[in-house]
């Protein structure tokens, strides 16, 4: 048996829209969660809502995990966009969720899902977070928690904690988006020596700054004779031909914001990357710093923890550590990095604006609210 669900996807490049679905009646060891809140990743949605991403351009390669021109993109419609959802349960068949209970999960902006807490990660929302706030219990925060985890690892092998990444060490933040800021504050937090942000965006570096973290101007915003690279390599200086961040946390999918990073390091240093590219490289000269200097860039996507954490690094742990912050830092987040909670039913109109670029002032921040009974 099923039932009927509405869920955003694009029926085609450019065009979001409200879908009707169906979802499985739960049974052993499952649930039903209904949809209260689901934020919007604008990186990723609106990548999906263009076309532009790679799975859309070029056919995927699951087996040989590649990109080739063997065979057709994905295609569309996209059924579901979205991954940072809190839901109420209200049927159960399983001992491990309770009816009434406020989950958070990854199953994208729908009216309901079939939950299974042996398939994917079902993170309970305690009662004394704002609701709201469980958006970024289950994905987004635990790829920031991912990135301090990746830092760790470079320094400190496949045992080390999140603090070892950031803990003492001088850490530059690439991007004022959610992820950058949630990075930054999570590095603040675990005993970074010092943390910059370095954003193009004059409202984003004030978001940041009322975070109560330093800033830089970055790309064009920045003074020619003092770019962010140069600013950072000054304020860090270690000693003779050593001067710059110990680890940068890239949090845009810009080419650019890598270059930046690439520079602002100190010989032997780390980019622990978060963005998400979607196009080439043409900022980034491999010849220059990172030859000179003997860098290494490292990818931390939300699909895996470094080699050897698997076990010691589940997504409820990264989650745990989310939570974490949320509790010391909820009021701070809810205030400026929520910018826009709009109904589910303006979902598209809000994707169709992002992706045709027709917003003066697009939301940091945008939660969908599921008016429910």
């Amino acid at each position: 048996m099923s039932r009927a669900v509405r869920s955003i996807g694009v029926v085609e490049p450019g065009r979001p829209a409200i879908l009707d679905l169906e979802e499985p009646d739960p049974g052993p060891g499952q649930a039903w969660v209904r949809t209260e809140w689901s934020g919007i990743s604008a990186g990723t949605e609106v990548a999906l809502v263009r076309g532009t991403d790679p799975h859309h351009m070029l056919h995927w390669d699951p087996d040989l995990r590649s990109f080739d021109d063997a065979g057709p993109p994905a295609a569309y419609p996209v059924a579901g966009l979205g991954y940072m959802e809190v839901g109420r349960v209200t049927e159960s068949r399983t001992p491990d969720l309770a009816e009434g209970q406020l989950v958070a999960m990854a199953y994208g902006h729908r009216t309901g899902t079939c939950a299974d807490p042996s398939v994917k990660p079902v993170i309970p929302v305690p009662d004394d977070l704002d609701p709201l706030l469980g958006v970024y219990l289950a994905q987004m925060g635990p790829i920031c928690v991912n990135g301090l985890l990746h830092a760790a690892a470079d320094v400190a092998g496949p045992g080390a904690g999140v603090d070892a990444g950031v803990r003492d060490r001088h850490v530059l933040v690439t991007g004022a988006g959610v992820i950058g800021l949630l990075s930054a504050m999570l590095a603040v937090q675990h005993g970074a020596a010092d943390v910059v942000v370095a954003e193009p965006s004059a409202e984003r570096r004030a978001v940041a700054e009322a975070l109560g973290l330093t800033t830089l101007a970055d790309g064009a915003a920045a003074e020619p004779a003092s770019p962010a690279w140069r600013a950072v390599k000054e304020r860090w200086r270690h000693g003779p031909g050593d001067a710059g961040a110990d680890v940068v946390l890239q949090c845009r999918g810009h080419d650019a914001a890598l270059a930046t990073g690439l520079k602002a390091l100190r010989p032997q240093g780390t980019v622990v990357d978060l963005g998400f590219y979607q196009a080439g490289a043409e900022a980034v000269r491999l010849g220059e710093e990172f030859h000179h200097n003997g860098l290494a860039v490292v990818c931390a996507q939300i699909g895996r923890v470094p080699r050897g954490m698997a076990g010691a690094w589940p997504r409820t742990a990264l989650a745990e550590v989310t939570l974490d912050l949320l509790r010391r830092r909820g009021d701070d987040v809810r205030r400026h990095l929520v910018t826009d909670v709009l109904p589910f039913e303006e979902g598209p109109r809000l994707l169709a604006d992002l992706a045709g670029r027709r917003l003066a002032a697009p939301p940091l921040q945008a939660v969908l609210r599921f008016d429910v009974p």
